[in-house]
């Protein structure tokens, strides 16, 4: 394998990060939402702020942007329990969403993305990581639970464009295991 990193996005990463966004989503949940939903991801502003505020990161290889990951502290709306209460580490909770694009999977991407923006948060003071599914992304939860994270019970259903779309939340560890 070419030389593999995981770094920083900057404005100059936009582009791409919103391209592997859009197609990897549009490949991969194309049976689970409707076109309509899938033709809004072309849009870079929620992007742009992120990437403003240093919560997203890039994987390499070679020269190639290969996928990414958006950390940062989780919102209370987002780590409340089902009844709506908070945990205990609710301040110390953080959410993750990663992704790589299928081409360039199970080549260790998406655990370097995890392990460094685990690292960081955890240089905050963040002690766990939380994510957001879709309940039928088998290959989504089968990448976290190698991770060590697992099902929390929380579930929620969202609203896209009138489909119904379950997503399950799972939550783990911020230190991930890097295997050499």
């Amino acid at each position: 394998m070419a030389d593999a990193g995981v770094h920083t996005a900057t404005a100059a990463d936009l582009a791409e990060i919103v391209r592997i966004h859009r197609e990897t989503w549009r490949l991969a949940y194309a049976d689970l939402l409707p076109p309509e939903v899938l033709d809004t991801l072309d849009t870079d502003d929620a992007w742009s702020s992120a990437i403003q505020l240093g919560a997203v990161l890039k994987a390499t290889e070679g020269e190639w942007t290969v996928g990414f990951v958006v950390a940062s502290k989780a919102p209370e709306d987002e780590v409340a329990k089902a009844d709506g209460s908070l945990p205990e580490d609710a301040a110390t909770t953080a959410l993750l969403s990663v992704l790589v694009e299928p081409r360039w999977g199970r080549r260790g991407h998406g655990t370097r993305l995890v392990a460094e923006a685990g690292r960081r948060l955890g240089e905050t003071g963040a002690t766990r990581g939380i994510a957001w599914v879709p309940e039928a992304d088998k290959a989504s939860r089968n990448f976290y639970e190698r991770l060590g994270w697992t099902g929390d019970g929380t579930v929620r259903t969202l609203d896209a464009a009138g489909r119904p779309l379950r997503e399950v939340r799972v939550s783990g560890p911020l230190s991930v295991r890097l295997d050499d």
